[in-house]
């Protein structure tokens, strides 16, 4: 670990306070001009450090910059994810399955996304350093038809670190879109490889997006009506703690996949259940209801004729109730 790196650690822990430059250099068995060169190189990446003659530095208590340092110090099992942050990339989903050779827990994150990816082919916006846009690799033992549960969980993760920072209360779109006041403020696209031979997975990489602020530019005329963000203004390291929230809520579900506590979870923050909904295909948009959620996440719709079908993929859209007008 680099002295930046254990710095940066030193005054996470203590933030708020001054720690001399002389305690650094002695905890860290370095000159205090490494201590100096290792400050500035963290004002450069954009931590807020201030620092006073006699007193040392300390790191302000808005600080809000994601680094790897920052997520592992809010896990609850260190051992189980190997984070990596960068400032900008094309895309977390496509580093990390050029790497899906590593070992299970590796988890890139970035705090921007040039190429970022969505479902369908869609593209992800990822401003900088306005939201948290990571990927996850995991190597599971499951049947193929089990995969997208693994997306099931991201979902749940999501709302589940959004609510334990927060005094908000998020909702899921079927399957996997995460909405806070009827406004899209996460989405998530998990993409895998399977073998040849049994059709079981070799890996998955579920990449994850979380709007946390509004874009000094906004989200640009396509989304200015659908996407949202989970604050208003910036929260003091909070991107850091939820990033390592949802880890760790995912880690839960990952570990004890065979109980299922997921699905009541996902049921509870569905908001499409008992809802008027268009069920969306290639070549057709069908009006229908939603009814149920099953235990392998499908979705049970009920159409206009009476008919009834569980649907295991696709997308919906919410029918709104006609104005009077």
């Amino acid at each position: 670990m680099t002295v930046k790196d254990q710095i940066i650690i030193i005054l996470n822990e203590n933030r708020g306070e001054y720690i001399s430059g002389e305690q650094l250099a002695e905890r860290l068995q370095v000159s205090r001009a490494a201590v100096w060169k290792a400050i500035n190189r963290l004002k450069e990446d954009g931590f807020t450090i201030e620092g006073i003659n006699k007193k040392g530095y300390r790191l302000a208590e808005d600080t809000d910059v994601l680094s790897a340092q920052g997520v592992q110090s809010y896990l609850t099992n260190s051992d189980a994810f190997r984070v990596e942050v960068y400032k900008t990339v094309t895309s977390t989903n496509l580093l990390l399955k050029e790497r899906a050779n590593e070992e299970e827990g590796l988890v890139i994150a970035a705090s921007e996304q040039t190429d970022g990816m969505g479902r369908l082919g869609r593209k992800f916006v990822s401003p900088a350093d306005t939201g948290i846009y990571f990927s996850i690799l995991l190597k599971p033992t499951m049947d193929n038809k089990e995969v997208t549960l693994l997306t099931t969980i991201a979902a749940v993760a999501v709302c589940e670190a959004i609510e334990k920072y927060t005094s908000k209360q998020p909702k899921i779109k079927w399957v996997n879109d995460v909405f806070l006041d009827n406004r899209k403020v996460c989405g998530i696209l998990t993409q895998a490889s399977f073998s040849m031979e049994n059709m079981k997975p070799e890996y998955v990489v579920v990449g994850i997006g979380i709007n946390l602020y509004h874009p000094r530019d906004g989200f640009g005329a396509e989304l200015r009506n659908i996407a949202g963000t989970v604050l208003n203004e910036q929260s003091g390291d909070i991107k850091n703690k939820i990033l390592a929230e949802v880890l760790n809520r995912y880690y839960y579900y990952y570990t004890n996949f065979e109980k299922r506590e997921f699905i009541s979870s996902y049921k509870e923050r569905s908001f499409v259940l008992g809802k008027q909904i268009m069920v969306v295909t290639p070549n057709n948009m069908r009006p229908a209801k939603a009814l149920d959620i099953d235990e392998e996440c499908h979705l049970l719709v009920s159409y206009e004729d009476g008919s009834e079908e569980w649907l295991s993929t696709g997308e919906i859209s919410i029918r709104l109730p006609k104005s009077d007008d």
